[in-house]
This record gives structure tokens, sequence and C-alpha cells, in this order.
């Protein structure tokens, strides 16, 4: 094999990402990450796992009928009709890709499986073949392959290159390696499987403990080509559609990342930058500082610079923004990228799944004493409103409020807020977390206010539930498989 190795990256947000609890995405915002994706230049764009959900399914067919640039591909289990339902969501992209697996460990083959590992490598073998029937690019995957006797991953990695499996995956499925153990299992297959030169070998790691990008780097210890500079946008709007906060000291991409608050780092910063920088900020992008933008920019600047800060605008949504931006820039001396993103985001995530928004409130409170809140919800043509009274402030009787109103039973089970931008008049960003039927849903809301930013993201958790009970009474099927 030549020393010149070309790093390929395989984004899965669509599918595992969207797997960790109270992410669930609808199509359209799986559209939006999509765009994102093929801006960043993704090279394989795992869309979903299309025999979960009619959901999946229709929105891994809309991805792959829509994208080109980047290989679309769906997950299957080493099934027939799994396979066959991928294909069916794929045929029609230009580069598709089947992603096949089956777990090989001892602890899966027993508990789960219930299957030998002669039984477990007939079914890869045959799931492989049947991938292959309809496309030449096939991956397989093991899973749990980092806690698979070494032995025995080697025959099944054999087996299915032989089979016509383009691509094996070594997942790290329970983030139980170390980077030690993940380079010798790297290592003993690239030495012991005598056909390993006719598969592309990659590598599917967690972060169980912390470990995934030390893993991913064991296993592959060269660079990657992708637009750095949509890492930053890619990241925020995965962020604004899931609810997920980016921790601040989160690597590239928090906002701490290229923030100095040290003096001696802020004195080296001034005489070199590379001092204690050892990357550009825009080169993952972000700004070194943000753009101003005031009541005079017209409708061009503002959506100039909601392209870069990675926003798909069309142009009644341009309208829209602009309009709420000059109101906001009469209130304020400086508007910053952090309120730009804000207005967007309030046009774009504001409502989830065309379920309830708000419509009013009104709220009455005096100091030392209780909060009356009173919020109009509006769904198409139906409004409802609802009144509530709380001792612990104006957030708490809103959520009271809503809750009754809808006839509900959802509990809080965690709340946060932070400023997007600079300065007393900064936009806010809310995050509230319900507990609705054993389950966690997640929703977002962004305003000038802080109220109005909690009633919002109490309203976005309250539809992703309503959507979930909505989809599971109408019987679909909920299965799901993390690799």
């Amino acid at each position: 094999m030549s020393d010149k190795r070309i790093i390929k990256i395989f984004d899965t947000t669509l599918r595992d990402g969207e797997q960790s609890p109270g992410c669930s995405m609808n199509l359209g915002e799986k559209m939006k990450v999509a765009q994102a994706l093929v801006d960043l230049g993704v090279d394989i764009i795992e869309a979903g796992f299309p025999i979960a959900s009619p959901g999946d399914f229709e929105a891994v067919r809309e991805i792959a009928n829509t994208f080109s640039g980047s290989t679309i591909c769906g997950l299957a289990r080493c099934a027939e009709a799994d396979i066959d339902r991928a294909w069916e969501a794929l045929q029609k992209n230009a580069d598709p890709r089947i992603h096949v697996f089956l777990a090989t460990s001892a602890i899966h083959r027993q508990f789960k499986l219930k299957m030998t590992e002669e039984e477990i490598l007939n079914r890869s073998i045959e799931g492989v073949r049947r991938a292959v029937s309809y496309v030449g690019n096939v991956e397989f995957s093991p899973e749990d392959a980092a806690r698979t006797e070494i032995d025995f991953l080697c025959r099944v990695v054999e087996a299915v290159i032989d089979a016509g499996a383009a691509t094996v995956n070594i997942p790290d499925t329970v983030g139980y390696a170390t980077p030690a153990h993940m380079a010798s299992v790297i290592h003993s297959l690239m030495n012991r499987v005598p056909n390993i030169d006719k598969a592309v070998i990659s590598v599917h790691c967690h972060n169980d403990l912390g470990l995934a990008v030390a893993n991913s780097l064991a296993a592959v210890e060269n660079g990657a080509r992708i637009d750095s500079r949509r890492l930053v946008p890619s990241s925020q709007l995965v962020s604004s559609i899931t609810g997920m906060h980016v921790q601040r000291n989160k690597a590239i991409v928090g906002k701490n990342a290229f923030a100095h608050e040290a003096g001696i780092h802020q004195d080296g910063m001034l005489k070199e930058r590379t001092t204690y920088e050892i990357m550009r900020p825009e080169d993952v992008g972000f700004d070194k500082t943000d753009l101003v933008l005031g009541k005079h920019s017209g409708r061009a600047a503002l959506a100039d610079r909601a392209v870069q800060l990675g926003y798909h605008l069309d142009p009644e949504q341009i309208k829209v923004v602009f309009k709420q931006f000059k109101v906001l820039a009469d209130q304020k001396k400086e508007v910053y990228d952090g309120d730009i993103a804000a207005l967007i985001e309030r046009e774009l995530f504001g409502t989830t799944n065309q379920e309830w928004a708000l419509f009013d409130y009104e709220l009455r409170s005096e100091c030392g004493g209780p909060q009356e809140i009173e919020v109009s919800l509006r769904r198409g043509d139906e409004e409802l409103k609802g009144h509530a009274t709380s001792n612990f402030g104006p957030v708490d009787a809103a959520f009271d409020a809503i809750r009754d109103t809808l006839d509900l039973d959802f509990e809080c089970v965690g709340f946060d807020a932070l400023s997007m931008s600079l300065g007393e008049d900064a936009s806010v960003e809310v995050t509230f977390q319900i507990s609705f039927k054993n389950e966690i849903y997640r929703g977002r809301g962004v305003s000038p206010n802080l109220i109005e930013g909690s009633i919002i993201a109490i309203i976005n958790a309250v539809n992703r539930a309503v959507l979930h009970e909505r989809v599971t009474n109408d019987g679909v099927a909920q299965s799901r498989s993390s690799i």
C-alpha cells in the first residue's frame, strides 16, 4: 500500500447524533443540517436509518434526492427488509452508500443477539452481499468492535471484504477503548487481514470517557480534507435545532476557544497571536471581533452577514428578519453577530413542527409579591389562553400557565440561559428540558427578553413532546441503533 492516504470525513449527526435523548429533528431541520454538512465539505453524510420509521425514511429520501457533492448514506441492519428499505430511500442519489452493521462482541452475541460466531459471520456476509446487489459503495460495521475478540474480528473483516464491502468501519460503540487499545486493534487488522488493502478502514469513536478524538487520532494519524471555516456555523446550527448547548470551553467551537482573560495571555497575544493560539479563529468560522451593524445598515448587508454566519435564508425570511433587525437597531446602540443570529434563529426555529406558537403574553408583578402571567398560544386558527401565579418568579409562572393550558403532565428538569452577544441589552438564549412520559425533550428560545425567550423555549420543548406522542400513537416504529 502507498504511504500516502486520503482521509475522508463520515458525518453521522443526522443518524447517531439525532438518537441522543431530546435531539430528534423534523424533516425541515434535517434538511438544514444536511445543507450545512454539504457546505462544510463532509465526504459522506449518514442521513438516517430508513427502516426505523416513516419519518426517517422520508428524511433519507429527501436528502438523497436533494443534495449532491457528498456521498449520502443510509444505515441498515444485516436484514433483507432493512437493506431493501435503505436502497428504496437512496436509489435516486448520484453517489449512494448502504451502511450495514451487526454486533460481533461476545456480550452482544450472548445477550442481545443470542447467536454463535458462525451465525454472526454468515449473517454479515449475507447482509453485505444483498447491499452490494443494489450499490457498489457498501460499508460494514461490526458493532462493538472495540470489545470483540481480535481473532474473531479479523475473521469478520476478511469475510465482509470478500463479500464486497468497500469500507469497513471499526466502532468503539460504548466508548470503551483507550488510544493504545484502539491503535492496537487497527494495527492488528492492517497486519493480519490478508485482503485489508481492498477496503477503506474507518473508525467510529464514542465519547463516553472523553476519548473519542484521542482514539480517532490513534487510529488515523493523518490530516483530513474539510472546509474548516464552516465548523463553527455548523456547530451553531445543530445546537440551535437540538437545543443542546456547546459548552464554552469546548475545543475549537466553544465561545472560549479563542477568548483570553489572563493578563499574561493578553500580553502575549498583543505581541504575537501564535504565542497562545495554535490556529486562527477565522479558519474555523469565528471572527476576531464581532461585526457591528446599526440602524442605517441595509438589507444586503444583513443578508451577506447571515451567509457569513452560516444561515441559508430565502427572500421572504430575509424580509422578516430585516424588519425585526430594524426594530432591534432602534433599541440598541450596536447590533452584534450574536443579536443577528438570535433574530435569524427566532425566524427559523421559533416554533417546532408547526405546533403551538407564542402569540402574546402579559406579565404582572410587584417586588416581594407573586408573579402573574397570562399566555396566549396559537396553532393555526386555534387559540388558547392560560393564566398562572407563582411565588418563584415569572418563568415558573409561565411554565405553569403553558402546562395547565395545554393540559399536559410535564415537568421541568433543566433550565439554562446564556447571553448571545455583548452588553447589558444582549439577546438571551434559553434552553428548557422537560420530562414527559419518561422521555426528555429540549426546547430553545432566543429573544432580547428573558421571559419571552423562556416561553418560546418551553413551547418548543412541548411541541417536540407532542409530535413524538402523536407519532408513537400512530404506531410508527421507533427502533433505533447506535453502532
